[in-house]
């Protein structure tokens, strides 16, 4: 058997092996929730060509535009996105918010060109994997290319649920199913389910959800009269979550991602 000692050089060695991802992948409190989750650190080690670099965004600065060329893959460490397309009057729309743990790019990965524009909501990191490399490392992977298909398969899943769901639900309905998924995406993370701050105004809210400022704001405040939540500028305190799951009608909006629709 051996000695403790040797155990610990020898997993000291491995992990020096692993070189980049050591500190970046290996360690992370996210990864389980991104590209490397399922990987042993033998098949880290097989992906140091792939280390991602960090990268450091301003609140407002474009993490990339619809346009840009796609080369990179990138995952949410931590901090608030928004992505939006602009329509052809003028106008942007918010096609959803991303949050640590979310992976951001893929738009760009057929056809080499991004789709829709990425901002921070407010000061943010994120870890940037090259495409080309992540596409080679991925064919020497099982459990890569296992992870980056569910990840695909899971954005398609929410666009057909936002086909499925659009026009169906009422004004509050909405509201209610966007502020209980996002409760639960901050619960996922370790933070507070029933208490929490919103990094969007209530217009980008609209904006996501397909309704007016004045639509938005009439909603809370009529949560806040029947007792389901206070609300204090972007403050949220979740007072009867049951009753507040019932009104969103949870067994057709399941995603934060999916609750988009046309009012």
């Amino acid at each position: 058997m051996l000695s403790r000692k040797t155990e610990f050089a020898r997993l000291g060695t491995k992990l020096r092996d692993v070189g980049g991802l050591t500190l970046s992948c290996a360690h992370c409190h996210l990864r389980s929730r991104c590209l490397p989750s399922g990987l042993s650190l033998d098949e880290l080690g097989e992906m140091r060509e792939v280390a991602p670099r960090q990268r450091r965004v301003a609140r407002g600065e474009a993490l990339y535009q619809a346009g840009d060329s796609c080369h990179s893959i990138y995952a949410v460490r931590l901090g608030f996105f928004k992505s939006y397309v602009v329509t052809q009057d003028g106008r942007s729309q918010i096609t959803g918010f991303q949050m640590a743990g979310d992976i951001l790019g893929l738009d760009g990965a057929d056809t080499g060109t991004h789709t829709q524009s990425v901002v921070a909501l407010e000061v943010s990191d994120v870890c940037v994997f090259s495409y080309a490399k992540l596409e080679t490392a991925a064919g020497n992977l099982q459990a890569l290319q296992h992870k980056v298909r569910c990840v695909m398969s899971r954005e398609i899943a929410r666009e057909h649920a936002m086909m499925v769901l659009l026009g169906t639900a009422r004004a509050e309905e909405r509201v209610a199913a966007f502020l209980l998924n996002l409760s639960e995406r901050y619960g996922e993370l370790g933070y507070s389910e029933g208490e929490f701050n919103l990094r969007m105004t209530r217009e980008e809210m609209g904006s996501y959800l397909g309704l007016k400022l004045e639509t938005v704001s009439r909603m809370f405040s009529h949560f806040q009269e029947c007792g389901l939540i206070t609300a204090q500028h972007r403050y949220v305190h979740i007072l009867d979550r049951p009753k507040l799951a019932r009104l969103a009608g949870r067994n057709v909006l399941p995603d934060i991602h999916e609750t988009r629709m046309s009012q």
